[in-house]
């Protein structure tokens, strides 16, 4: 997030903070937090680097969809290597970008739940 309206135009990892919402089955989503960002403090040697990577993870280690309007050079890393399932909104406000996952929510549970039988 850059703000409390507004997703990051920078990549993910490059985030203020991560607003953190549970979506519901009906389609209603639910604040819970605002968490800072402290993977930013990772010192980067290239765009993209691993660090970061598993500092973002960690960080967010109880969210299953990370959603974003733009993903950095870590995406395939999110998507390939661990168990969060990344989404692109298309958007950068928030309240679409939250109404964009709940209409996709049946999709990103499957691919949650693919990653979790592997």
């Amino acid at each position: 997030m850059d703000n409390e309206e507004m997703l990051s135009s920078n990549h993910f990892g490059d985030s203020a903070f991560y607003s953190i919402y549970d979506i519901c089955e009906d389609g209603s989503y639910v604040f819970v937090e605002h968490r800072k960002n402290l993977a930013k403090n990772v010192v980067e040697a290239k765009h993209g680097d691993p660090r970061k990577f598993k500092a973002v993870i960690e960080l967010l280690k109880d969210a299953d969809v990370l959603a974003a309007f733009r993903m950095g050079p870590n995406y395939l890393r999110i998507r390939d290597n661990s168990g969060k399932v990344p989404f692109i909104t298309g958007t950068k406000k928030l309240s679409e970008a939250l109404s964009r996952v709940a209409a996709n929510f049946d999709k990103l549970w499957e691919e949650k739940q693919k990653k979790l039988k592997k």
